[in-house]
């Protein structure tokens, strides 16, 4: 009776000790132990669009995710939800699904009026062998011409990618490094100098009504 009742206070313990780091995982919204000791803040409260900016017949929040999507209003142009404060070096890191169409999550980009931004991209789109999952790209820019070879990043990517569930995407721009993982697969890594400083945003692509929803927006400023 006593090794019973010990295992039972042991297994209280251990339940009790583990509890509260899995509901942190369980929340994309929140910060590990390990991330806040890293330096990562939330760029998302998985409640409210505070501290970014995108119009609003296009984004909203539901279900713990920013939602974008054209299926109610079509934009005339690429339109983008933009992050307000600017950043220079730093890691990123957020989750992201892409139900249909072409979206991509801009960083040291230019804002111009009307929610629109040029610069750089991590791309990801469903597009057969033209799908962008896991591309560099430069918005308004070069295009895919970033890259070595028009498809460098999706031929890493194609094979790990989860259509229509959730990717974890992560960019790492330091000087002019620039490095993009996904799913923990490193699809780029190179270094280009043309924009150094600029603000984060998420795109909603013109054309064919389309949805994305992102969560789980961190960074770690360098």
């Amino acid at each position: 009776m006593r090794k019973m009742i010990a295992f039972f206070l042991l297994t209280v313990g251990a339940v009790t000790l583990v509890s509260p780091d899995s509901a942190l995982a369980a929340d994309p919204n929140t910060l590990s132990g390990d991330e806040r000791r890293q330096g990562f803040v939330l760029l998302f409260d998985g409640k409210t669009l505070d501290g970014w900016d995108g119009d609003s017949r296009v984004w909203w929040v539901e279900d713990g995710a920013i939602v974008g999507s054209s299926e109610k209003y079509s934009p005339e142009h690429n339109t983008f939800l933009v992050y307000k404060m600017p950043y220079t070096d730093f890691v990123l890191k957020a989750e992201v699904k892409l139900r249909n169409g072409n979206s991509g999550i801009q960083f040291r980009g230019k804002l111009l009026p009307d929610w629109v931004v040029h610069g750089y991209q991590a791309d990801f789109s469903f597009a057969g062998e033209r799908s962008a999952w896991g591309n560099f790209y430069e918005e308004k820019g070069r295009g895919r011409g970033v890259m070595p070879t028009p498809g460098a990043g999706w031929e890493k990517a194609k094979n790990i990618v989860r259509e229509k569930d959730w990717n974890q995407y992560e960019i790492y721009a330091k000087g002019s490094h620039i490095r993009l993982t996904l799913n923990g697969v490193v699809t780029i890594d190179t270094h280009d100098q043309k924009t150094s400083s600029g603000v984060i945003g998420f795109q909603l692509h013109m054309g064919d009504p389309m949805e994305v929803r992102v969560r789980g927006i961190k960074i770690k400023p360098y």
